[in-house]
């Protein structure tokens, strides 16, 4: 539950703001909640169904060496981003794509960011309420697909209109649901086998690099990393957020990754839903929908943040998340019915060198650059007084990053791109290349 604090000074934000978990305001501190809230839905995240599709697709194209070496390696770079991301989030008290008006990107800056988390996000949450609508139709045969999928997505679009609160209770029920089934289904599973022998066997599919299948991890959660300030802002301290960090992710990668390689190596195919339901019927589609909801719901709310903030940005408009939500959970639901799930390993690929950027870009300049920290510092509980409006030395930083990631085949693209899109920020700030084209008046902001 949040924390109550009397003393907890009023925050001059749009009248809906309170009753709307606060998408274009500071979360005051009598609205923070206990670590272990947070920390359910962090691990939440990544204890989930995309982390056995992940770990599937590694044990298909890998060895259990080399697969479990990509696995920390991709492992290592969400924890750096996650972490200080993070920090920026539970200290200020913003979603990520508002915060992003003062961390090098300036409001128009803060709009795109809003926009390409939109469209990632969306598509993830396509991509979820597909595994699961696939599920759905082999225990209950009648209805297609794409019925089924409208069916989940507009469950989940109902949890995340209600907002933290509720998607911290759905989190109670399905995170230790879907730990005990996929425990039960990886131990009856694996106990057929010589674990032994899946531990050295070659690959079935087309071999992966070490390179590639780190930047598979590391795209396949980057997009949550990066939007980490959507949840930490909940957060009461620093600490919090490290410890839920470390956990979780941690937790989450090794052991759910783990558990899809081996199960890849034995039953030779990278289809999830094939190795869940091969055998278990009802308690694997169980462990789908427990796995996929948990994910989901911060798929769809993560979106609507980033959409109302560039809405706002962009006309000056401010809506409602909720009716946001619905709208893209409809749009998600939608892109589910369609097929999009069959793009999922060139999705992640994209995800995993276009979005580690923002947060290298973000990082940079809150800790280490410091144009606006005063002013965030001043503003105390309400936004800065004032904001950059466009910044193009960082689109240019961003692009740059972005194409190293995407063309440079050394090494490990993702961390290839967000360490490029450090130091070159850096350099542009040392040179003079970062001053924004004007400065407005911050809506909603503190009083000058």
């Amino acid at each position: 539950m949040p924390t109550t604090n009397a003393d907890d000074p009023a925050v001059d934000v749009p009248v809906t703001e309170h009753g709307d978990d606060y998408a274009l305001a500071r979360v005051p501190k009598s609205a923070r909640y206990h670590w272990f809230s947070v920390c359910v839905q962090r691990f939440g995240q990544l204890s989930c169904l995309s982390q056995f599709m992940l770990g599937a697709a590694l044990g298909f194209g890998m060895t259990f060496t080399n697969a479990m070496l990509a696995v920390l390696l991709g492992a290592v770079i969400l924890e750096i981003v996650g972490v200080f991301t993070g920090i920026i989030g539970q200290r200020e008290g913003l979603s990520t794509s508002v915060i992003a008006r003062w961390t090098g990107f300036g409001r128009w800056g803060s709009g795109l960011i809003g926009i390409v988390v939109a469209l990632s996000l969306t598509g993830w949450f396509g991509v979820q309420t597909a595994v699961s609508a696939e599920s759905l139709k082999t225990i209950i045969p009648f209805g297609p697909i794409w019925l089924w999928s409208l069916l989940f997505g507009l469950a989940v679009t109902a949890i995340v209109v209600y907002g933290f609160g509720s998607m911290a209770w759905v989190a109670y029920v399905t995170v230790p649901a879907f730990i005990l089934l996929a425990g039960y289904l990886v131990v009856t599973k694996l106990t057929q086998y010589d674990i032994g022998a899946l531990a050295t066997n070659p690959p079935a599919g087309p071999v992966l690099s070490l390179g590639a299948g780190a930047t598979l991890v590391a795209g396949g959660f980057i997009v949550g990393m990066v939007t980490t300030p959507d949840m930490t802002r909940f957060n009461r301290s620093v600490k919090d957020v490290v410890k839920q960090t470390l956990l979780g992710v941690t937790l989450g990668e090794l052991v759910m990754c783990m558990a899809g390689v081996l199960l890849a190596h034995a039953l030779k195919t990278d289809s999830v839903v094939d190795i869940v339901t091969s055998s278990s019927g009802f308690v694997g589609t169980l462990i789908i929908i427990s796995g996929t909801l948990k994910i989901n719901d911060w798929n769809l709310y993560s979106s609507t943040l980033g959409i109302v903030n560039a809405l706002e940005t962009s006309f000056g408009v401010v809506v409602n998340r909720r009716v946001v939500t619905i709208l893209v959970g409809t749009v998600g639901s939608v892109l589910a019915a369609l097929g999009i799930l069959s793009h999922f390993i060139d999705f992640l690929t994209v995800l995993g060198v276009v979005i580690p950027p923002v947060a290298g870009i973000m990082a940079t300049e809150y800790f280490l650059v410091r144009t606006w920290r005063a002013e965030l510092d001043r503003a105390g509980h309400n936004l800065p007084a004032q904001e950059p409006t466009l910044i193009i030395g960082t689109l240019v930083v961003w692009l740059i990053a972005a194409l190293v990631g995407h063309f440079v085949t050394w090494g490990i693209p993702s961390l290839n791109s967000l360490a490029v899109a450090v130091v070159l920020y850096l350099a542009f700030s040392k040179v003079g290349l970062l001053k924004p084209l004007s400065v407005q008046t911050t809506r909603f902001g503190a009083s000058a």
